[in-house]
């Protein structure tokens, strides 16, 4: 049976890399007939572990869509290795170091040896053991090193498959003689190229190092986020980018991953958001704006018009790269006192444009039936009329009833405020002179 493990330590949040490494373990896993996925939490480092953090990774793979088939951590299972530890003493293939303070550390004897393994992304790499130094198993606080706990965990939950990133090439080389000692099996490898920022360097949060949490609360979709994290070091082949999980769990072949690092590209993720969010049913789109509209206090927590707030989600849906942009694109349809952009007023209200405002508020008016079409219509002899390029007018009442340059369509905007509010808003720019 396959068998795979993701195995974060809970000393910092779950960023873009250690979420890919869990992709690509969770999807291995589910492109196998009854493929398993193991979480381990590696938390021996008990002055660098938090409660915290492991709460975030927890809830982090979840809102992706990651569920685990068994969950461990390694603070509860120093016994274990310390079993193991005593076990290669006893076997002449470990020795006692003391400390200074008479502590005792137990070290791995380090044979030279060449050793080749037969990696699945990157094929065959062969290690020279000789530059490899005797290894600490048990450091004389009692605690097991990474490599150690890792090869005894991974020999004890019976992972076929450890697929991880390319920084721990180093230790390859490392865990097989340990396997080797303890006579079990080394798992097959895969190492996934690293993530760099769009320039070509490390990560860092200008370029993508950012919580997956951050990437929540910033409004991007899980589905869109997998998609792309899938894209950064796999393609389903036909230039296709955008992806259902369930799809790609058919077509997954662990060999096609790249080799080359891949770089992160915030606007490609934006863009790969928006793709999904297009989509969104709306109703499902509208429940997870709620909150955030909540917070800001633009609606309250009960009592408001749902059916009115769908119809405004579909107004902007299309256009939103991120969901905290429908709160700022929209913010005019729930504010009462209304900031226009600088640069749009300087742009499109220095004119006096109080008779042309007022004339379109009298059309309006008198609207029998006040929908799109009239409003349009209303609007089209207007500026008829008055002999116009429609954008002479367009574009400044915009500013006034949205104090935004762009949107959605004028008529719709205006409809979806309503006569009164549009009105009101008209009427307050009037009295201000017309102008800047």
């Amino acid at each position: 049976m396959v068998r795979v493990r993701f195995a974060p330590s809970p000393t910092g949040y779950l960023h873009i890399g250690g979420a890919r490494t869990a992709l690509f373990n969770w999807l291995y896993a589910q492109s196998q007939n009854q493929g398993e996925f193991i979480l381990r939490i590696e938390d021996t480092d008990k002055q660098r572990s938090q409660e915290e953090f492991v709460g975030e990774i927890l809830d982090s793979l979840k809102w992706l869509g990651f569920n685990w088939d068994e969950l461990y951590y390694q603070s509860q299972r120093f016994e274990i290795y310390r079993d193991y530890s005593q076990r290669l003493l006893k076997e002449g293939r470990a020795y006692i170091e003391k400390s200074a303070d008479n502590r005792e550390a137990i070290i791995f004897k380090v044979n030279p040896k060449k050793i080749k393994i037969n990696d699945l992304i990157r094929g065959e790499i062969e290690f020279d053991t000789a530059v490899i130094k005797d290894q600490v198993l048990m450091k004389s606080d009692g605690t097991p090193t990474y490599n150690f706990a890792c090869v005894v965990d991974d020999i004890t939950m019976n992972i076929s498959h450890v697929i991880r990133g390319d920084d721990h090439i180093s230790n390859t080389p490392k865990q097989v003689l340990l396997y080797e000692a303890i006579g079990a099996p080394a798992p097959k490898f895969a190492h996934l190229p690293l993530i760099l920022g769009q320039e070509g360097g490390r990560l860092s949060k200008r370029t993508g190092a950012t919580a997956i949490s951050d990437y929540r609360k910033m409004g991007y979709l899980p589905e869109a986020l997998v998609n792309y994290l899938l894209l950064l070091s796999w393609s389903v082949g036909d230039d296709r980018e955008v992806i259902n999980i369930k799809e790609a769990i058919k077509l997954f072949d662990i060999n096609d991953v790249n080799k080359t690092a891949a770089a992160f590209d915030l606007k490609k993720l934006d863009w790969m958001n928006n793709q999904y969010l297009k989509i969104r049913d709306p109703e499902k789109l509208t429940d997870e704006l709620i909150p955030l509209l909540v917070e800001k206090k633009y609606i309250p927590k009960d009592n408001f018009d749902r059916t009115y707030l769908v119809s405004l989600v579909k107004l902007f849906q299309g256009r939103l790269s991120t969901l905290k942009d429908f709160a700022d694109w929209a913010d005019f349809f729930f504010l009462q006192d209304l900031k226009i952009e600088p640069q749009a007023k300087e742009k499109f209200l220095s004119k006096d444009l109080s008779k042309e405002f007022k004339l379109f508020m009298e059309r309006l008016d008198k609207l029998e039936q006040f929908d799109i079409v009239n409003i349009e219509g209303a609007f089209r002899e207007l500026v008829k009329e008055l002999k116009l390029e429609a954008k002479t007018l367009i574009h400044p009442v915009r500013v006034v009833l949205t104090g935004k340059t762009i949107g959605p369509g004028l008529f719709e905007v205006i409809y979806y405020l309503g006569k009164e509010r549009t009105k009101q808003r008209l009427m307050k720019w009037i009295k201000k002179g017309g102008s800047l």
